[in-house]
């Protein structure tokens, strides 16, 4: 067997570009340039992206490859100070090399992480155009620079359920295998998936029968959890798991994997260690109370979807078959593997966000995972990942270089 499995890549179902100011310009008509988001830079030299009338400078926490811990900040950065894998999908080749990762799933960034910034538009039919450009610049030249070393996901309208259910095919005619989705649409001022008019089924329908993966990130609800309106910001950050345990709960129980069979999430950036104490009260919640809710409706809410039979629900085979749970360094997840499942666990990198592991991104999951068995690991580190996303890695180079 260890002849087979190299352990010595991963494959980073989370990781983030930093859009390239080329991108839209060269990609909507000339008489579009100005209106497709764009850079300029103020008198000081700063850049920043201007779209629909609003600016939007960079976050230095969200390029801190090659600092170190004390010089991260929040003080916008201009692309100048950046490390070219950021927004370079050759140079990224190169920092993904020198990390063991062998493969990335990348989310965007100045479209925020399902796309917010093109529903928010005045005009959502020339955002649409700005949405499809996006969408073919990162499968013909982003994953297109370097075929097998990163997973196509794509952006879809989510003001427009019908349309991106056809942008979804169109994309997946063209390899995409997954789209990002909302943890909580409501936020962003859209239905919820438990809509009882069914808003979001022609995406779910699309879903199921291309098999593309929902994938949301955390934060992508727009929304940063708050423990108290004067708590300070620090306590907020360990916080950030309520999100996901809450968008896992929320699918558990919608209906949606009973009418759509063949659908499946994966809950990015969110850590793994919360899952089996929420798996574990799923069970006792449908066990002890399921009888009582099932006889009411309570404070305007239905009792139950009506696709979901509470009295044959499993709550663990919900999850086996449907959820998967990432993490960057999470020592209790792996402790409490057997109660989530190998099958159900990826790993990610974050790069080059303030959470990231680079570069010793193989080292720190390896120091994690080190003492389960091979073939275990392997499917850790991307076995897992490729399962899921239908998607076939390059060949290894011939060796990790030196960090």
């Amino acid at each position: 067997m260890t002849d087979t499995l190299n352990l010595d890549w991963l494959i980073s179902v989370d990781d983030h570009i930093l859009e390239p100011p080329h991108l839209w310009v060269d990609r909507v008509p000339a008489k579009d340039r100005e209106r497709a988001p764009h850079m300029e830079f103020d008198e000081n030299g700063q850049d920043y992206w201007v779209y629909d009338g609003n600016r939007y400078p960079s976050s230095g926490l969200s390029a801190v490859a090659g600092k170190s811990k004390e010089e991260f900040s929040p003080a916008p950065l201009p692309y100048s100070e950046m490390r070219p894998g950021c927004y370079d999908p050759k140079a990224r080749i190169e920092d993904m090399d020198r990390a063991g990762i062998l493969a990335s799933l990348c989310f965007p960034t100045v479209t925020r992480f399902c796309g917010q910034l093109f529903m928010e538009a005045s005009d959502r039919e020339f955002g649409f155009v700005c949405l499809q450009a996006y969408n073919d610049w990162i499968l013909e030249e982003w994953c297109g620079a370097a075929p097998g070393r990163y997973i196509p996901l794509i952006l879809i309208p989510m003001w427009d359920p019908a349309l991106s259910a056809k942008e979804m095919e169109r994309c997946a005619a063209k390899g995409a295998t997954t789209f990002a989705f909302s943890e909580n649409p409501a936020p962003l001022g859209l239905p919820t998936i438990h809509d009882k008019d069914r808003y979001w089924d022609p995406v779910m329908a699309a879903a199921n029968e291309l098999e593309m993966v929902v994938s949301m990130h955390v934060g992508s609800s727009s929304q940063v959890p708050q423990i108290a309106p004067d708590v300070p910001f620090i306590a907020n950050l360990p916080w950030g798991a309520m999100r996901t345990s809450g968008a896992m709960l929320s699918w558990m129980f919608s209906g949606m994997f009973q009418r759509f069979p063949k659908l499946k999430i994966a809950l990015s950036e969110g850590e793994i260690g919360w899952i089996p104490y929420y798996l574990e009260r799923a069970e006792q919640v449908v066990d002890k109370q399921r009888h009582w809710v099932k006889k009411m409706s309570f404070l305007g809410h239905a009792a139950a979807d009506e696709d979901l039979d509470l009295d044959g629900f499993d709550v663990r085979a919900t999850f086996r078959d449907h959820i998967h749970g990432c993490f960057i360094d999470d020592a209790h997840g792996i402790k409490s593997l057997d109660e989530i499942g190998e099958d159900n666990v990826m790993c990610e990198t974050d790069y080059p966000h303030s959470d990231s592991t680079w570069p010793d991104s193989i080292g720190v999951v390896k120091r994690r995972i080190g003492h389960l068995p091979e073939p275990t690991q392997y499917k850790l580190l991307r076995g897992n990942a490729e399962r899921l996303y239908r998607f076939q890695a390059a060949e290894p180079p011939a060796k990790v270089a030196a960090a």
